[in-house]
């Protein structure tokens, strides 16, 4: 089967879309999902997103880790399926997709998307650390000496030394100014550092407000892939109104031949 695809990246966590409308693409294909985005026999990429419709919003979001198993929300994913859906003319400036997670909401402007993330309604706090659910489970630390820090090792004796089998995303974070922090995130799904994780900025912000660490509720996020901007208000019921805001972009497009 000769498959189209394109290739997103929003901060430089890169996926491959699929325009699945048709129903063409093979569902829970674990092998196959694998095999598209494997960076030396396949396309390359983070993780996999059919854009499929949806009877109650514009289009319906589907996302795969790299690992080839259907998970959680991805934040830039989100960011880059709206992307996706305006090149393709489902959409124009305001959007509204369904998700694992449930309805979004979203706008796009010369290639910025602003996409309007879950309600947050707790903050765990641990001894050094702090876990929230912003559509996937993050822990979120700080850490001195970012730049050089082991994330990999760290991240995966974290990922499964504390929260087992199911895993969590593991966030380590340093603090530039008031109102910006860095943030190096390592990816269950992927099981390795990723260039940028969506829901896990924002678990960042939050996580940084709700500790004191900032009073703004415009946060600013620096990863290795580029900038971030998370804006929210907070209630005495937690969180509401969460946007994460950034670039979007096609990096490529093309067809595979696969299996069928």
């Amino acid at each position: 089967m000769l498959l189209n695809f394109y290739k997103y990246q929003g901060t430089g966590n890169d996926f491959v879309m699929i325009d699945n409308r048709k129903g063409v693409f093979p569902k829970d294909n674990t092998e196959l999902v694998s095999f598209l985005c494997d960076r030396r026999f396949g396309i390359g990429a983070d993780g996999l997103i059919l854009l499929e419709n949806d009877q109650a919003a514009d289009f319906k979001m589907v996302y795969y880790n790299s690992d080839g198993r259907q998970s959680t929300m991805c934040g830039n994913g989100g960011r880059c399926i709206v992307a996706f859906a305006n090149f393709l003319g489902i959409v124009d400036q305001e959007i509204s997709f369904v998700a694992i997670d449930g309805l979004h909401r979203a706008s796009i402007d010369d290639g910025i998307v602003s996409l309007e993330m879950q309600e947050v309604q707790e903050i765990m706090e641990k001894s050094n650390s702090l876990f929230l659910d912003t559509g996937s489970p993050h822990h979120v630390q700080l850490v001195d000496g970012l730049k050089d820090f082991d994330v990999p090792k760290e991240g995966a004796k974290l990922r499964y030394g504390i929260y087992g089998e199911q895993g969590s995303n593991i966030n380590f974070v340093d603090q530039e100014s008031p109102d910006t922090f860095n943030v190096r995130t390592y990816e269950r799904g992927v099981e390795d550092e990723t260039y940028s994780c969506g829901t896990g900025v924002t678990a960042v912000a939050l996580a940084m407000y709700h500790s004191g660490k900032t009073s703004n509720n415009r946060v600013r996020i620096n990863t290795p892939g580029g900038k971030l901007e998370v804006k929210f208000k907070s209630s005495p019921d937690g969180y509401k109104e969460i946007w994460l805001t950034g670039p979007a972009k096609l990096v490529f497009k093309g067809e595979i031949n696969v299996a069928s």
